[in-house]
């Protein structure tokens, strides 16, 4: 049933591309919560056969970054909703990329430029696999939600670092996050 891969073959990426949602989970190095995060739209990129990337928005936590710079670990996954039965959990180790980071506007370019990012999400994927899904329901995709966008769209680079200053300086647990960065964050806008 389940079979791992040293890298992203050219038909698991095909299914990654193919599916409209995925999950991201991450944890601290000691004790705390382990953070499970559904992504939608579509800005999860292959960059090569063992490293990836997606477009952070800003969100209610912070867990990703504040986990990622404590121990870089991460995982995705991503479920077959229609179609053929699969699972594929891409395993590594991962960072932020933010706003002041050189490489920012060359990854945004390859993500999509989002309302409200806040970062960008690249992993060096050190174990791929793929299981057989069978107990994942069938369920149809409408359309990716609107809500986010919209509610980012109306705010102003003022909201958005005040946001960040206020809800994503710390994790959940207390680590770091954006704390040291909300303020050149917002000065990139």
């Amino acid at each position: 049933m389940g079979r791992a891969f040293e890298t992203i073959t050219e038909p698991l990426k095909a299914f990654i591309e193919a599916q409209h949602m995925f999950f991201v989970a991450t944890a601290p190095s000691e004790g705390g919560r382990v953070n499970l995060s559904p992504k939608g739209y579509d800005s999860f990129r292959i960059l090569d056969p063992n490293r990836v990337a997606y477009a952070d928005i800003t969100g209610s936590g912070a867990e990703t970054i504040a986990h990622l710079a404590d121990n870089g670990r991460i995982t995705f996954m991503f479920c077959a909703f229609e179609g053929k039965p699969d699972i594929v959990r891409l395993y590594g180790t991962g960072r932020a990329v933010l706003p002041n980071d050189a490489e920012f506007p060359a990854l945004v370019d390859q993500v999509g430029d989002q309302v409200g990012l806040r970062a960008v999400i690249v992993a060096d994927i050190d174990r791929t696999s793929s299981s057989c899904g069978f107990a994942v329901p069938f369920m149809d995709f409408v359309e990716d939600r609107s809500r986010l966008s919209e509610y980012w769209g109306n705010k102003t680079d003022e909201d958005l670092s005040e946001y960040w200053r206020k809800k994503n300086s710390t994790s959940i647990d207390g680590l770091p996050a954006l704390a040291s960065s909300v303020d050149s964050l917002s000065q990139q806008g």
